[in-house]
């Protein structure tokens, strides 16, 4: 997968019928400096990951023993 670039982001928000978006709130999503959010990259790098993951070998939710049910 290519790195996440600005010039990407700017092209979707005038591709996608979107609400305007400020040339910081872009950068921000590209490389935060705030410290408040996780760079939209390493989303991106977390979903591809997943995409690769068989789960013909993740038993269900409910057999999981990572996963507590607090009903």
């Amino acid at each position: 997968m290519e790195r996440l670039q600005k010039t990407t982001l700017e092209k979707l928000t005038r591709q996608l019928a979107s609400f305007p978006w400020s040339d910081a709130e872009l950068t921000e999503l590209v490389a935060p400096r705030m410290g408040v959010i996780t760079p939209l990259q390493d989303l991106l790098d977390s979903l591809e990951r997943l995409r690769h993951v068989d789960l013909g070998d993740t038993p269900p939710a409910d057999r999981n023993p990572g996963i507590r049910d607090d009903r």
